[in-house]
């Protein structure tokens, strides 16, 4: 699975969101300017995920983007789900019916993109919050949630 610039940026961005003191609003700008997104770019994004229910907006000058949920609620495998992303391995792929290799690596195949979905669903903003902060503690600086 590679993960392109859409689900990279949108996982960045709830990731700041976790930061805000009781998840208030933050203005896109804002976040922009912290994760290195360009903000036009992330306020598509940010609509998206609030189609998706993952972000509310708050209008007037203290307004901006929350989180919809708390951290622990939102998956990984949501935020992606929001944006468009696929973890399919193989799109459009079917196996020779005559070779049984084919088979036996297509499910192979079939497998491990159920266990990595079974995993993106399963990881949530919360639990890469804490990893942040983890690194940040052994590092002794301030991270920019690389993803």
């Amino acid at each position: 699975m590679k993960l392109t610039t859409r689900g990279h940026y949108s996982v960045k961005a709830l990731l700041d969101l976790t930061l805000q003191p009781n998840y208030q609003p933050t203005s896109v700008k804002a976040i922009a300017s912290r994760q290195e997104i360009p903000a036009p770019y992330l306020e598509k994004l940010l609509i998206e995920l609030r189609k998706a229910g993952l972000v509310k907006s708050v209008r007037g000058s203290q307004g901006g983007y929350q989180l919809a949920r708390k951290p622990s609620q939102i998956s990984l495998g949501q935020i992606l789900d929001a944006v468009g992303e696929t973890v399919s391995p193989l799109p459009r792929y079917y196996p020779d019916i005559g070779q049984a290799e084919d088979w036996v690596t297509f499910s192979l195949w079939k497998r491990l993109h159920q266990k990595l979905k079974e995993a993106l669903y399963n990881i949530t903003l919360a639990d890469l919050y804490y990893d942040a902060r983890s690194w940040e503690a052994a590092t002794g600086g301030e991270s920019s949630f690389i993803v």
